[in-house]
Formats: structure tokens, sequence, C-alpha cells
């Protein structure tokens, strides 16, 4: 099988579900296999608890990814988006990131914003490539192994005035 079929398939096999409590285990496991510094559960039961927009990507009937998405004031920020590493490089996480852009439209919101480490070329290159620009710097954001990262900041306009 070639692979541009096995991206079709991968691409219409996965499906975007609310996440619940009861994922955030898995969700957390995704988690730490992707990043030295990960969330803890705690901060994930709270984002499904005060009612941020939180999904999981299902795959094969498991978690393979998630995105959580806030909302106020007209503003959307995607607080955080991760694809299992078997699944990156075909099209599930820009697949994602559309989906949340679709959902910060459809709550009316104006912009939305993003924060990455400078240190992921392949998040930045997703983000610019679905229209994001960079708008800042926070600095010393992300602890690090060496410390700590900036973060550069994100945004895309959803609406114009």
């Amino acid at each position: 099988m070639s692979a541009e079929l096995d991206r079709s398939a991968l691409f219409q096999s996965v499906r975007f579900r609310p996440m619940t409590l009861v994922d955030v285990p898995a969700v957390v496991a995704v988690e730490r296999a992707s990043y030295l510094f990960p969330w803890s559960e705690g901060v994930f039961r709270d984002c499904v608890r005060v009612g941020y927009l939180c999904r999981v990507v299902e795959f094969e009937g498991q978690v393979a990814g998630y995105g959580i998405m806030s909302y106020g004031a007209g503003e959307a920020h995607i607080l955080n988006i991760c694809i299992r590493n078997d699944l990156r490089s075909g099209g599930v996480g820009r697949r994602l990131m559309d989906f949340l852009l679709s959902r910060a439209k459809e709550a009316e919101m104006q912009d939305v914003f993003l924060e990455v480490r400078p240190s992921n070329p392949v998040a930045i290159k997703l983000y610019e490539s679905l229209g994001f620009v960079k708008v800042g710097v926070r600095k010393a954001y992300y602890q690090a192994a060496g410390g700590r990262e900036d973060a550069l900041v994100y945004k895309r306009v959803l609406t114009t005035p």
C-alpha cells in the first residue's frame, strides 16, 4: 500500500469527540510521551471541568491526540494540541487545527492565539501554513532542560472589522 493510500485511510479513520474525565489518563499518556515537561493530570481535568473546548482524537478506538481551546472576549486561545508520535505527518494535526478554528468561528471569535516553542519548527510551519502570524514573544515562558525557553506568540484573525 502506498504512503498516499495509508495517509488517506488514516485521515478517514480518525474522529474527534468531546474529552471526558474518563479520557484524561489516556490523554496524559500521549502528553507524557510527547513532551519533556508535560501538563499534569490535574490541569487536563480542570480544563474539562471549567468547560474549555476539549477534544480527543480517536484512532482505532484509542486516544491518539487532543486539542484544548478556551474562549473569551472575542478571542480563542489554543492551549494545547498534540498528536501521538506514530500518527504525526499524516495530516491529523492539520485536521484538528481546522476543527478548532471552525469552532472558534462558530463561537464568533475574532482572533485565535497560541504559543509555541521556537524549538518546535514542525508546529511553527503548520501554524504559519494555517495563516497564523507571529505577534510577540513571552520570555522564559516554558520550562526547558537548560532552564527556561521563550514562547513565540501567534495570532490568526478570523473576522475582519
